[in-house]
């Protein structure tokens, strides 16, 4: 029993010290950074696809038609079928806008396994720039990203660069418990791994690269049947010998309502295909768990000891995440979200656990499984 109880005090400091590591690194990283200046401006293409249209699209998919940027910029936007709600949109946006450079690409081939890059992959051809940007559909971004995003490839040794998103509407309970795992917790964490060795994969909210980039490693075919084609992007170009730069810009992601059932599953899918990628890494991730492991170690012999020290890192654990959200946010937040941090790092243990008891998982309606990776391969339940 005092050998379980001294692992767990163990642990317990572990997890605080992983914790107030993540939270050095984000302070220390320069984040909402501008740049000033704007002479570098190279051609750019950016690649919009878009399935469905909701109360945000319009807002995010306009968010692009007004960057400030004086560099050419064509826009393609890629949907399934002429039937879809978003051509509209994007007419009406193209007829406010008539002298941006913007053309709608219906993409009805069903290429792969991926609806979204089988899209890109169709819109390839369609490219003009050398510079190349790939941006989710529900991402919204300031008016001066492109500047931004496009700066670190002064230096030619730059094969990607990528930043940080944050949910921007958390609209309902569960999707405020989403928001820590977010807005708090993951860009935290990717600093963390960059301070440990350089980034070999890429988030997708916002990404840009180069056509020979691109084409070094296939084009977007390579893509075509991974979940995690975001992540595979940024580490095939890592594997060549491209380097992946964090922008300094978020952006944001505005999501329709989601209720329990949909964090869930989009929480347990992000946790298999991250597990599934990096499987080590994910593992061992549950040791930064800084709400659980001192529960754990007070649960092994409660005294008002142990509970004052229980406290105590549950505290740095609110005030770190807090400041997180804050920092990424830009703004203050609500004060009575505290309780949200301690409830996600519990929740999260449970789909730290589910990660390893499968690989089956569900996107856009559709079943899947996750084959070592990172493969989809579609099955009927």
């Amino acid at each position: 029993m005092l050998l379980i109880k001294i692992l767990l005090a163990a642990l317990g400091l572990l997890s605080l010290v992983l914790t107030l590591w993540q939270w050095a690194v984000a302070r220390r990283f320069p984040l909402h950074q501008r740049v000033s200046d704007k002479s570098f401006a190279p051609a750019v293409t950016l690649l919009k696809p878009l399935k469905g249209r909701d109360d945000h699209t319009e807002s995010c998919v306009r968010s692009w038609f007004t960057q400030d940027y004086s560099g050419p910029v064509q826009i393609l936007f890629g949907v399934a079928s002429p039937e879809d709600p978003a051509c509209r949109l994007i007419r009406e946006l193209m007829h406010a806008h008539p002298t941006c450079d913007a053309q709608l690409v219906i993409c009805r081939q069903a290429l792969g396994s991926n609806a979204k890059v089988s899209t890109l992959a169709q819109l390839q051809p369609h490219i003009k720039h050398d510079v190349v940007i790939i941006s989710d559909a529900d991402v919204r971004v300031p008016p001066d990203l492109l500047m931004d995003l496009i700066n670190p490839f002064r230096d030619p040794a730059v094969g990607l660069v990528n930043c940080f998103y944050r949910l921007a509407n958390p609209t309902t309970l569960a999707m405020r418990w989403e928001a820590v795992a977010i807005n708090a917790d993951f860009w935290s964490q990717v600093l963390q791994s960059q301070s440990l060795k350089p980034l070999d994969f890429a988030l997708g909210a916002a990404m840009a690269t180069t056509r020979d980039h691109l084409g070094g490693i296939g084009g977007f075919s390579a893509l075509l049947d991974y979940l995690a084609d975001d992540y595979q992007l940024g580490h095939m170009i890592a594997e060549r010998g491209g380097q992946v730069v964090l922008c300094p810009i978020t952006v944001e992601c505005w999501s329709a309502p989601m209720n329990w059932k949909d964090v869930w599953t989009h929480q347990l899918r992000w946790a298999r295909t991250i597990r599934i990628c990096q499987p080590f890494p994910y593992f061992l991730s549950i040791l930064s768990n800084a709400t659980l492991w001192p529960l754990l170690w007070f649960a092994s012999g409660p005294a008002l000891g142990t509970l004052m020290v229980l406290l105590g890192c549950l505290l740095v654990r609110v005030l770190t995440a807090r400041d997180n959200e804050r920092r990424l946010a830009a703004q203050l937040l609500h004060p009575g979200d505290w309780w949200l941090v301690l409830v996600k790092d519990l929740l999260n243990t449970a789909i730290w656990a589910l990660a390893f008891m499968g690989n089956k998982i569900q996107w856009r309606g559709e079943n899947f499984r996750v084959l070592a990776g990172g493969q989809l391969v579609k099955t009927t339940s």
